[in-house]
């Protein structure tokens, strides 16, 4: 009896729920309903209802506005590539009729005769339609169509007088009618706002927006073919986490309602990649997407991309090497070139990269001799007059670290690596031998940017408890963890993990610094955005 009641009340609370979730989808279709009646009252939203009639129009002559197929035997880029040679006034080899779609993106009607502009994802070509090839019903039909359209033309190549490669139509089909009316051709989309929420417009208004992201494709082909080259595997390990590790980030907080637990979205996949190591694995990778519930600014977004990888039986001195090989590498493949602007700052990535502790490079750009054997007050004396706020849970390792964060960083510029940091700010990285206050962890600068953070791991089980211990314990908010720690990493570790390089790498910064884009924005597809409402 006890099974039925528990069985009974579960139904009851199921039908619940759906109930509220059937209340909440109409409300939301409701809203949907009114911003989209909202809309129609705008200046667009008059030219948009002339459209809508425009379309029922011609729904009463045309059978089916969006179609299933089209079959394409070509693309624009390769005509523009096999045709270059042409003279102008002249035609193609022989009666070769060629299958393009795309985008309807300028008429330009003259009587009898039209020019129109069809864009596709390699480029863009002139369409010219005669009312005499293509008979008067298609001719019409043709100047009916909307910028915006989507249209399949079957026709041959010509050269027009004035040396214009170009498409003599004889026949087309409309494939997909456009009813939203694109931005004017002269004035384009340059709102960055509209640019980045509606992203699919941003690539119909501007195409030169799309080579960003091109370059940044090549990058991720180029990470992975230089990696497995060198013998890494390529691997996935969870983003729901019951637990947040591998770096020191607030995370997004979810819960999963068939096992009734609170589930995080990783911040990072170090703690899982080490535990593959353990198990056996001696090199692996991972691209992957990491999210962290803080704040945006031009090289921050809260879902972004990194390569990380482990390589058992190296140190962080084995991955410099490895990464100014891999970083060379992946820049040539994806662009060309080792010589970038970016910010105006010009980059060369070609000849030996520089080296230096994280100490020397205070000392070199500031002349001030800051590092462990001074008293720590003496070390607050320093910040304060050089108008750094330091807080007072702030150990001789942070102070040095602002010192660099605020007078180091930004200069920069060429690639370098700065190496040896403060055991307080390298939870996860080895001591290093020469000095207890040290580890060995690097990071790469360019561009005033940092791009790769890497270290030889921390293997000490007993020592990695005191440090997660100290995590949890902190008074920084930015430091601390949610309070839990994780038992199975440490137990992981306590079967013996073999020393182990590990390194992280920002693919999106990366990507801005190749491509010259000032914000990172500019080459994730589709970025975190307010609601529109909100703004």
């Amino acid at each position: 009896m006890d099974d039925i009641k528990k069985e009974a009340d579960g139904l009851e609370v199921q039908e619940e729920t759906e109930a509220e979730e059937a209340k909440l989808n109409i409300e939301n279709i409701e809203n949907s309903k009114a911003e989209y009646l909202l809309e129609l009252e705008t200046p667009i939203g008059e030219s948009l209802r002339m459209k809508l009639e425009k379309i029922k129009t011609q729904k009463k002559k045309r059978n089916d506005l969006y179609k299933a197929k089209f079959v394409t035997n070509t693309d624009i880029k390769t005509l523009h590539d096999n045709f270059c040679h042409l003279m102008a006034g002249e035609k193609g080899e022989g009666d070769a009729v060629y299958n393009i779609a795309g985008r309807i993106m300028v008429f330009r009607r003259h009587g009898k005769a039209t020019f129109a502009v069809l864009k596709d994802f390699s480029g863009q070509i002139q369409l010219y339609l005669n009312i005499k090839n293509i008979g008067d019903e298609k001719y019409y039909e043709f100047l009916d169509l909307d910028i915006g359209d989507i249209v399949g033309i079957k026709g041959s190549v010509f050269k027009t007088h004035t040396g214009e490669l170009s498409i003599n139509v004889q026949d087309y089909e409309l494939l997909s009618k456009s009813i939203r009316i694109l931005p004017e051709k002269w004035h384009g989309l340059k709102d960055k706002e509209i640019r980045y929420r509606q992203r699919y417009l941003d690539f119909i208004v501007n195409p030169e927006v799309k080579e960003a992201f091109i370059i940044r494709i090549k990058m991720i082909e180029a990470f992975r073919k230089f990696l497995t080259s060198k013998g890494f595997l390529e691997v996935e390990t969870p983003m729901l986490q019951s637990i947040p590790g591998g770096a020191t980030a607030k995370p997004f907080i979810t819960h999963h309602n068939a096992l009734n637990m609170e589930l995080y979205l990783r911040i990072a996949p170090e703690l899982y990649l080490k535990r593959l190591i353990i198990g056996g694995f001696e090199k692996v990778f991972e691209i992957n997407r990491n999210f962290r519930n803080e704040g945006i600014s031009y090289k921050h977004n809260p879902e972004f991309t990194m390569l990380e990888f482990y390589q058992a039986f190296a140190d962080y001195n084995d991955l410099m090497v490895l990464t100014e090989e891999l970083l060379k590498y992946v820049a040539k493949e994806a662009s060309g070139t080792l010589k970038f602007n970016y910010r105006g700052s010009d980059i060369d990535f070609e000849g030996s990269w520089d080296k230096m502790t994280m100490i020397d490079s205070i000392k070199k750009f500031t002349g001030l001799d800051v590092n462990f054997d001074k008293d720590i007050d003496d070390l607050r004396d320093m910040a304060n007059n050089n108008n750094l706020k330091i807080n007072e849970s702030f150990g001789k390792g942070k102070i040095i670290n602002e010192f660099f964060d605020n007078f180091v960083q930004s200069k920069l510029i060429k690639p370098t690596f700065i190496k040896d940091y403060p055991v307080e700010i390298s939870p996860l990285a080895r001591k290093s031998p020469k000095n207890p206050n040290l580890t060995e962890r690097f990071e790469l600068f360019i561009g005033g940017e940092e791009i790769a953070n890497a270290f030889s791991e921390l293997i000490d089980p007993k020592d990695q408890f005191e440090r997660f211990k100290f995590q949890v314990k902190s008074k920084d908010e930015e430091e601390r963890m949610t309070g839990k720690i994780d038992v199975d990493f440490l137990k992981a570790l306590e079967y013996g993990m073999p020393p182990t390089g590990g390194e992280g790498i920002g693919i999106d910064r990366l990507a801005m610094i190749i491509t010259n884009c000032a914000s990172i924005r500019d080459v994730i597809l589709f970025p975190l955005m307010r609601h529109e409402k909100d703004i």
